[in-house]
């Protein structure tokens, strides 16, 4: 089976070898789907994974747009559509010098096993800019938005692709996005979803992805007789994600004691509180500050500067920030300290040789692909009230999503259950989301 997986591999790379990042979330997942296609004749000659690997749709556009100062900048704008076997192609727009085909096509192939593990009728896809929204005025963000806008528009709609915001795209450029959409099509529809909420959004869609994290990891610890409450946790980031991921442990009664941006990490030996986190939500969101600043206001805490946080002691870790940014040596640090459960709240965050660790030590580990689901999950209740023209309660949303992110768990563990009575995750995540797509790519035909 090894041998398989490395044919296999060999093929995807000769396509792909400037693709590092796509590399690896392929890798992942083939290591645990192709044993199982092996193992059920229905697959066999199709060519299932080797079609879904291959995008159906790569856009690749130039962005044109003024500055302040009056001169002309150019940026790279990218759709990647992967699939659209069980519904229209799903998923964010990233805003980062980052951004490349490679990092969108790996997010758009971990987006299609996302959206199947939700249930919801959704396909997969992801797009964005190497545009960098720090240090831009909201002027300059906004003819960036309307710009980029402007060649996307004819590639989406509400029934053929829906994007969303992630990284750099947060309420304020969804919302010059959507108005430039609105302006050329001349039709107020849902094809944009983490709309303001007087507008066409959901309630807790900016909480969704944090929430969803929590969730999936309370599911796996109540499998083993165990909560989060009084539990120690490290968590990176400070954006969207990590923000809501923490007010959700806090609000389960879990001690949360570090936060991070790309300057470094703060630990805060006494736990941060929700009084503490609403001080985070209001430098990172509203005056753009650095999390550095949080030891000015609380100067028990300490700021570890260019660091990340996994060397701390802790009951449980939620990455939160980005890909790969959990190695090796932060993994074996985490379970040596104690660690006995790591949810991913970002895309990918742990590399593949922390992930080996995680399992070897068989401590509880949720992937990505599962645990942040909540977001595009919350999405997908977006576009039903849209297309419903209709507003559930916030009470609604979250019990929905609790509900979700339960299924969600439960389809891991159908697949991922070993005989000691271990599950390992990765492995459940992968095969369900790939029987879905896979099932609905056989039922019709070669395209």
């Amino acid at each position: 089976m090894d041998k398989r997986v490395q044919e296999f591999m060999e093929t995807v790379k000769v396509r792909n070898s400037h693709e590092p990042e796509f590399l690896q979330a392929v890798q992942e997942v083939a290591e645990t789907v192709i044993p199982y296609i092996y193992e059920h004749d229905i697959y066999a000659g199709k060519n299932i994974l080797s079609r879904i690997v291959e995008p159906e749709r790569l856009i690749s556009f130039r962005v044109c747009w003024v500055d302040d100062d009056g001169v002309i900048q150019i940026n790279r704008g990218y759709r990647v559509q992967m699939n659209s076997a069980i519904g229209p192609y799903k998923g964010g727009l990233r805003f980062h010098p980052t951004v490349n085909q490679s990092v969108l096509k790996f997010l758009a192939f971990e987006q299609v096993f996302k959206n199947s593990l939700t249930t919801l009728p959704m396909g997969g896809g992801k797009g964005g800019s190497d545009f960098d929204p720090k240090g831009k005025s909201d002027d300059e963000i906004m003819r960036f938005c309307h710009a980029f806008m402007s060649e996307l528009f004819r590639h989406i709609g509400h029934d053929t692709d829906v994007p969303a915001g992630d990284i750099g795209v947060g309420a304020r450029e969804v919302g010059y996005l959507f108005g430039m959409y609105k302006k050329l099509r001349n039709e107020f529809t849902g094809v944009l979803t983490g709309k303001g909420l007087s507008w066409g959004g959901s309630q807790i869609r900016p909480e969704a992805t944090g929430y969803g994290a929590v969730y999936f990891a309370d599911s796996m610890l109540k499998r083993k007789g165990d909560e989060i409450k009084n539990k120690i946790i490290l968590i990176s980031g400070s954006g969207n994600v990590a923000e809501y991921a923490a007010e959700k442990c806090i609000q389960l009664g879990g001690k949360v004691v570090t936060m991070s941006d790309s300057s470094g990490y703060i630990y805060d030996k006494d736990g941060i509180n929700q009084e503490k986190l609403d001080f985070i939500k209001d430098l990172k969101n509203v005056k753009r500050g650095r999390i550095s600043e949080y030891v000015k206001e609380y100067p028990s805490a300490v700021f570890h500067q260019g660091k990340t946080p996994w060397s701390e002691k802790c009951d449980m870790a939620f990455p939160c920030a980005t890909q790969n940014e959990l190695h090796k040596e932060d993994a074996e640090t985490l379970v040596k300290n104690g660690c006995i459960c790591v949810t991913e709240g970002a895309n990918m965050p742990s590399t593949i040789e922390a992930v080996t660790v995680f399992h070897k030590a068989k401590i509880l580990f949720a992937p990505g692909k599962a645990s942040n689901a909540g977001g595009v999950a919350t999405s997908g209740l977006e576009m039903t009230q849209n297309a419903l023209r209709y507003k559930w309660t916030r009470m609604e949303v979250d019990e929905k999503l609790k509900d979700i992110m339960k299924d969600i768990h439960a389809s891991c563990e159908q697949y991922g259950a070993e005989d000691d009575g271990f599950v390992n995750y990765v492995k459940g995540a992968n095969i369900a989301g790939f029987v879905k797509v896979a099932d609905a790519m056989l039922a019709q035909g070669v395209i």
